[in-house]
């Protein structure tokens, strides 16, 4: 029968953007559907088996997954390849039975399939069949997205199989409905990566993608990408003043150059962009780890005016305590002056009012702005209001007792957070029996940004800590893509042939490493989306550890130990934005 199951180990956590157009692809929801049928014709053959997965910015939110009785025999041929027999559809629920609940699951999501035309048009004729309205959904086909965001030098053919391979799938496909529908998620997941190189960061954006006319313009500019290198790096587009108006990275800069002068390019500010190109500029790199940070770097410093995400890395803020006699928690501009600092970020200033929220329901915290000294003497003030005390005013505690409440807080910020949840946890269980169940939702909220802010801070503090660290992942036709990490920054790349001994290679890029200022802590919000690509590259299973300065580890007690509470507050918040 149907089986529904919810997901609490989502993959990934973005805050939402609000961008021009449409929707952010971070806060769209997806249904990668699947379907296993009799045959190839829609209206002559029945489904044998649905499966799908509901996905919203990177991370499963639910499953669904049943058999259908197609109520006709399944040829021998069919069920060798997806080892569905008669036997096993014998007790199954019709389509009929079925389609309803499939419709509810998917109902208000953006349906995606591998090869749409062949499930779509089934679930299509299906509610024909059954005499149910066609939602009409929008369809993302990743067929039709590999086609412009993959390479032949990549893939020989876009099948489910192989360009789950290229996306490291975890699940092989295997001609099964919900593990063909997981695999496709990985593929789907791969590809919007890719699209985000090419601008597609709405739901909008990514329909026109898809139904791109090339212009006039596009077509007489297609000269300015030719004699581009066919290798990973980083081009960008330049007026007449020779100013960049765009940055991105490539795999492949000339297959991805050529691409904006295609059908799969209409959006009118990237049109806008090519009127405006004179001269495309490409930097070829050792490997796309490379790219990327070189991507990152150029579009800090030249803030780029095509370019829409990591322009602004100095609007991040950091989460400290002033430096009083009784402290208060408060959002800063500048970063801590040392690691020992009790600070975290740097983080959106709307992330960081959220974790200060969390914290105040934890911690009675002063709030209010008055300048306080252990000499005042009226008692009017107490912990915990906000902005409400009248001058002049004093705490109902000692310097010495709040110094304790101070040492609780920053065990939270730089260490196990266990007493803010045990705390913030508590109050959202009497909120609930009070029936107060928005209040309660927003605490839940607000405890999951602080888990996941400082989780965040403290993995890239311990990056920092490593000093320097040499990484490398193997490349699939030999060889190697290595890294020289200096506190949390890409000193040096390269890429070793295949069947070559890396190691003299290795050796001649540390020599050859620009010098990096060393440093204990993340000193800014530029550093720290670099820090933060690295440690995304780091985590990938097939790197490994060439050398390594100092101990990277993670505490037993920190933030690590929560991050699964933390990703099931992430799947728990509500899809309806007010």
């Amino acid at each position: 029968m149907v089986d529904t199951r919810a997901n609490a180990n989502p993959t990934a956590d973005h805050a939402p953007t609000l961008y021009d157009l449409g929707t952010p692809l971070e806060d769209v929801t997806f249904t990668v559907v699947d379907l296993e049928t009799t045959g190839l014709a829609a209206d002559a053959c029945g489904i044998t088996e649905i499966g799908a997965v509901k996905v919203r910015g990177g991370s499963v939110i639910a499953e669904f997954s049943t058999l259908v009785n197609p109520h006709e025999p399944i040829h021998p041929r069919i069920t060798r390849l997806t080892g569905i027999s008669d036997d096993m559809v014998a007790n199954a629920p019709d389509i009929g039975d079925v389609l309803p609940s499939f419709l509810e699951f998917a109902a208000g999501t953006t349906w995606v399939a591998h090869n749409a035309g062949f499930d779509i048009g089934f679930l299509r004729h299906a509610c024909q069949y059954t005499k149910l309205p066609w939602p009409r959904p929008p369809v993302i086909d990743t067929v039709a997205l590999a086609r412009k965001l993959t390479d032949k030098s990549e893939v020989p053919n876009r099948r489910l199989r192989t360009l789950a391979r290229l996306f490291g799938s975890r699940t092989t496909p295997n001609h099964r409905a919900l593990d063909d529908a997981r695999a496709t998620v990985t593929v789907l997941h791969g590809l919007l990566e890719r699209a985000a190189g090419h601008g597609v960061l709405t739901d909008t954006e990514l329909a026109e993608f898809n139904r791109a006319i090339p212009s006039k313009v596009q077509q007489s500019k297609r000269h300015l990408a030719e004699a581009l290198p066919h290798r990973p790096g980083v081009y960008v587009f330049r007026d007449a003043e020779d100013r960049a108006l765009y940055v991105g990275l490539a795999g492949n800069i000339a297959t991805r150059v050529r691409s904006y002068f295609s059908a799969g390019e209409n959006r009118s500010r990237m049109r806008d962009m090519i009127a405006s190109t004179e001269r495309i500029e490409a930097i070829p790199c050792a490997h796309r780890l490379e790219a990327s940070i070189k991507e990152l770097r150029m579009i800090h410093t030249g803030r780029p005016p095509y370019n829409r995400a990591q322009k602004n890395p100095e609007r991040r803020r950091w989460i400290r305590l002033t430096e009083e006699t009784y402290p208060r928690l408060t959002v800063a501009r500048k970063p801590p002056e040392s690691h020992q600092d009790l600070a975290i970020g740097p983080i959106a200033s709307q992330a960081a009012h959220a974790s200060i929220a969390a914290l105040h329901t934890a911690f009675t915290l002063r709030q209010c702005r008055t300048k306080l000294s252990p000499t005042k003497t009226s008692p009017t003030c107490v912990l915990g209001q906000i902005g409400k005390c009248p001058e002049p005013c004093q705490l109902r505690v000692t310097p010495a007792q709040y110094a304790q409440l101070v040492e609780h807080v920053g065990q939270s910020l730089t260490g196990d957070p266990a007493d803010a949840i045990a705390a913030i946890t508590h109050r959202i269980e009497e909120l609930a029996a009070e029936e107060r169940f928005e209040e309660a939702a927003n605490h839940r909220d607000h405890l999951g940004t602080l888990l996941r802010t400082v989780w965040s801070t403290q993995r890239l503090r311990q990056l920092v800590a490593t000093g320097e660290m040499i990484a490398a992942a193997p490349v699939a036709k030999g060889g190697w893509d290595v890294a020289l990490i200096r506190c949390g920054r890409l000193a040096a790349a390269v890429r070793t042939p295949p069947r070559h001994n890396p190691m003299p290679l290795i050796e001649q890029m540390r020599l050859d490493a620009a010098d990096t200022e060393r440093t204990d802590r993340i000193v800014d919000g530029a550093h720290a989306s670099e820090a933060h690509l690295l440690l995304k590259w780091l985590e990938e299973p097939q790197v490994r550890l060439v050398y390594i300065e100092k101990p990277w580890h993670t505490p037993v007690d920190s933030a690590g130990r929560h991050a699964a509470l933390a990703d099931q507050m992430q799947v728990a918040r509500p899809q309806i934005r007010h």
